[in-house]
């Protein structure tokens, strides 16, 4: 017992070393009876099993956070997605967002960017803007962050396949405003085993696919190493209908065949393993999304430590970021949506996520509205300033029933993950197409009980109203598509068209060789080459990833 409570003292000392680079919020923190309100809180009996698996905020395994004070420092960053029509509508946005308290900046692009076409492409005729924001080349860019300073917010961006080419016009943007690479801050999803299996806005071959991502890693650790190099993602995952076990056991699966990627591309793991991050799904199942998000950081931490041998923390430690399910929202009686979001974004809180978007009331039938866009990052504030539930660290930590759901998720997604290894790893998995079949079983089976009436959806399988009005909708202006498409031409038209050449020369040589693509990437959208352009050089080389 002496020796565990040692333990205690020596994660106590460490904080208050901790405070005094990183302050807390308050001196102290209160209820509004004026009760004291501790950092953490801890079973009256501190043994080695609670030690060992469940352990102290901020230290192995993580399971309580990966941070000793938590949001009693900070608050979680609040991202709101946000990306429509051009890149000029889509600043004055983020402009609007920053001013109303956002913290951070989330880029969502539209179908063609995603899939690497310009916007004059004929496979891009009528999604130009409609998803996300139109990125051609780097005039776009410039546009989208025009009096926005890089060195100021993190940003994130939501793209994969083409995640090379964006991260190169954001790195030659903070250049033009004089910001050193060394001082941007923000993620590149870059998950693109989740396209495969969940998503489908994929480019090239699954090994083609890898060698860009871990050409990132390594650029990126060299030059750019305050970025996050990928977002692993089990958002989408879970969009396509798995369950929670599945959205754990898959993200963490293609993790590993993430990190495997890199060393066997001669890659240290504690030289890129800090700069990966995860990003979730803030689910209905109140209950349920807290343990998986507290499993997901113990699951990590033993997989870094115990499989990759990492010896950093840092390595060790799950960062990630939620959105709220975007499935869960309805058509029907959307503004029972405010109050989904509310459950699912507290959720994320409690589970002790990094960064938070939370949806629009309207999404389930267009863009957010800005009225729509401000309850949403409203809801992130009530919770972060009105309910208490940042001032203590892992407030349902010790709760008999979420350490018990943790242990399941966990067994269970441990199963999966050991089914994943023996057919060769996530990469093989996504060949044999096995989860994706999972995922359609477990949406089947959710389609099923909803018609069923096991599951109660309101406002759609019960507890509906008849003559329901909709209510104003954002519509995008379509008439931006010409102004676009004009630009694009007076680009090609002003730009070094001998050296774009050149560069996109280099760069299907380098593709055919083993040099890191991202320099000749890097160089080609300084001189204005287009997303499409690039990645049609790719495509010349990788081919296509056919079903």
């Amino acid at each position: 017992m002496e020796e565990e409570k040692s333990e205690l003292r020596k994660w106590q000392e460490s904080i208050e070393k901790e405070l005094i680079n990183r302050p807390e919020r308050e001196k102290t923190f209160h209820t509004s009876s004026n009760i004291t309100v501790n950092r953490s809180h801890f079973p009256s009996k501190i043994d080695s099993a609670y030690i060992n698996n469940i352990g102290f905020p901020g230290e192995f395994p993580y399971t309580r956070g990966i941070r000793g004070t938590m949001y009693r420092g900070k608050h979680w960053t609040m991202r709101q997605y946000a990306g429509f029509g051009s890149a000029k509508e889509t600043n004055k946005r983020f402009r609007y967002l920053l001013d109303q308290g956002q913290t951070g900046l989330s880029v969502a692009f539209d179908l063609p960017t995603q899939i690497g076409y310009d916007s004059d492409d004929p496979m891009a005729l009528g999604e130009v803007g409609k998803v996300g924001v139109a990125i051609d080349s780097l005039e776009d860019m410039e546009m989208l962050f025009d009096q926005i300073s890089l060195n100021q917010v993190s940003t994130s961006m939501t793209i994969n396949a083409p995640a090379a080419v964006l991260l190169a016009m954001y790195i030659a943007v903070a250049e033009k405003q004089g910001v050193p690479t060394e001082e941007i801050q923000g993620t590149i999803q870059n998950d693109i085993l989740k396209e495969y299996i969940a998503r489908g806005t994929y480019i090239y071959p699954p090994k083609a696919s890898m060698r860009l991502i871990t050409d990132i890693f390594a650029y990126c650790s060299e030059n750019v190493p305050a970025f996050n190099t990928i977002s692993i993602s089990g958002y989408h995952i879970r969009e396509a209908g798995s369950t929670a076990v599945q959205e754990l056991a898959f993200t963490l699966a293609n993790g590993i065949a993430y990190v495997e990627a890199a060393i066997a591309a001669g890659l240290d793991v504690d030289r890129f393993a800090p700069r990966l991050a995860f990003f979730f799904n803030g689910h209905n199942g109140f209950f349920e999304e807290i343990a998986k998000f507290r499993a997901a950081r113990r699951m990590w931490a033993n997989i870094m430590r115990n499989r990759f041998h990492a010896k950093k923390p840092k390595s060790w430690q799950l960062r990630f970021h939620t959105q709220v399910a975007g499935s869960t929202l309805t058509a029907q009686q959307p503004e029972n949506n405010v109050v989904r979001v509310a459950l699912q974004a507290l959720a994320a809180v409690l589970g002790g996520t990094q960064s938070l978007h939370t949806n629009g009331k309207d999404e389930a039938l267009s863009l957010p509205t800005e009225e729509s866009a401000r309850i949403a990052l409203r809801t992130q504030q009530i919770i972060a300033h009105e309910t208490g539930v940042s001032d203590t660290v892992d407030p349902l930590g010790g709760s008999y029933f979420i350490e018990a759901l943790t242990d399941d998720l966990e067994r269970e997604a441990q199963k999966y993950i050991k089914q994943i290894d023996e057919m060769g790893g996530a990469v093989a998995a996504v060949e044999k197409q096995y989860m994706q079949r999972e995922i359609h079983r477990a949406a089947y089976d959710t389609q099923k009980r909803l018609e069923n009436q096991e599951d109660i959806v309101v406002g759609v399988n019960k507890f509906q109203v008849g003559d329901e009005q909709q209510p104003d909708l954002m519509k995008v202006d379509e008439a931006f598509v010409e102004a676009q498409l004009k630009r694009l031409t007076a680009i090609r038209n002003r730009r070094n068209e001998k050296k774009v050449q050149e560069l996109l020369g280099q760069l299907r040589l380098a593709a055919r060789g083993t040099d890191n693509l991202m320099y000749v990437i890097i160089e080609a959208v300084k001189e204005y080459a287009t997303v499409g352009e690039i990645c049609h050089a790719l495509r010349d080389v990788f081919g296509e990833y056919q079903e």
